[in-house]
């Protein structure tokens, strides 16, 4: 039996160890599966708490970690993967449905396209697949704007036809230097940061949740429908009660108030193969985020590594 090196999860253990494992075997032709040889791989949160069992997507230990990559076929032709549901990632070799796949764009290398679709996904799935009908024009309002997921979302918002871009976070000269319309600084006690800059919003993407949610939707003057997506939950990082909000119901009544969450469970990887193209070509033209890549032998003192994104090759 032909063997391949990848990182392995096992029983107990909280780091992956570098090992071999059983190559797959190349799919019989023709077949609606294909083999990757794995380029690029992302070490993604997700990655993680999928690998150790305690996402909520997870139904056990992830065996092979990795939810998505770049590889190429037999015949040379590069195509981003996602693997939610089959073999993780981490490894040389990889099968896996023909429809889980999509051809890599010319101008958007390996490296980049692992680093940064997972978190340009979050705020692409939730502006494409759990809003509808967003006006010409639209105006959104992205929550924890400065973390990794919430900076991409600013120009994939806008891509998709964003005219208003607020941003609200802790760190006032982050916000400075960002491509926004304007922004608002978050602040202690939650209840003294002051929205009434944000006016009429179309779109609230939210990575933060939590109290701040509560104080942002009593503050809205909408003149209009406003769509909250919750995505993440940042707040609760460093409270773990943030997990949970208590809206009173006169929020509800007050205002024209569509609620929805973004995530695997709102929706599955075929809905995101319907976009994946589009979501990659846009991604080629979005300045380049600082990726750190190292070797998949380096996995178990890389794993735990905080910072910069980070990529991992063969």
């Amino acid at each position: 039996m032909s063997t391949m090196q990848a990182a392995q999860m096992t029983q107990g253990s909280k780091l992956p160890k570098f090992t071999s494992v059983p190559k797959p075997s190349q799919p019989d032709a023709p077949s609606d599966f294909v083999q990757l040889k794995v380029l690029a791989t992302g070490l993604h949160r997700l990655v993680r708490s999928r690998a150790s069992g305690q996402h909520y997507t997870s139904d056990a230990i992830q065996q092979i970690p990795g939810v998505d990559g770049v590889g190429e076929t037999t015949d040379g032709q590069k195509a981003f993967f996602l693997c939610f549901k089959e073999g993780g990632s981490f490894a040389e070799y990889i099968n896996l449905p023909r429809r889980n796949t999509c051809p890599l764009p010319s101008g958007l290398g390996p490296i980049k396209a692992a680093g940064l679709v997972n978190p340009a996904l979050s705020s692409w799935m939730a502006l494409t697949a759990r809003c509808d009908n967003l006006p010409k024009d639209f105006s959104v309002l992205i929550m924890g704007v400065t973390s990794a997921s919430g900076r991409l979302a600013v120009s994939l918002a806008r891509s998709l036809g964003a005219t208003r871009v607020i941003g609200c976070a802790r760190n006032e000269e982050a916000l400075k230097s960002m491509d926004l319309n304007d922004h608002v600084v978050l602040q202690d006690p939650i209840t003294s940061t002051d929205f009434s800059k944000v006016g009429h919003v179309d779109v609230i993407l939210d990575y933060v949740y939590g109290p701040v949610v509560v104080h942002l939707l009593k503050s809205l003057k909408p003149t209009g429908r406003v769509q909250y997506v919750h995505i993440g939950s940042l707040a609760a990082y460093g409270d773990s009660s943030a997990v949970e909000i208590s809206l009173p119901g006169s929020v509800l009544r007050g205002m024209d108030l569509t609620v929805r969450g973004s995530g695997m469970g709102a929706w599955d990887v075929r809905a995101v193969g319907k976009v994946l193209d589009r979501l990659l070509q846009s991604l080629v033209d979005i300045r380049e985020e600082k990726i750190s890549v190292k070797k998949l032998e380096e996995i178990e003192t890389a794993w735990t590594q905080v910072g910069d994104r980070l990529v991992f090759v063969p």
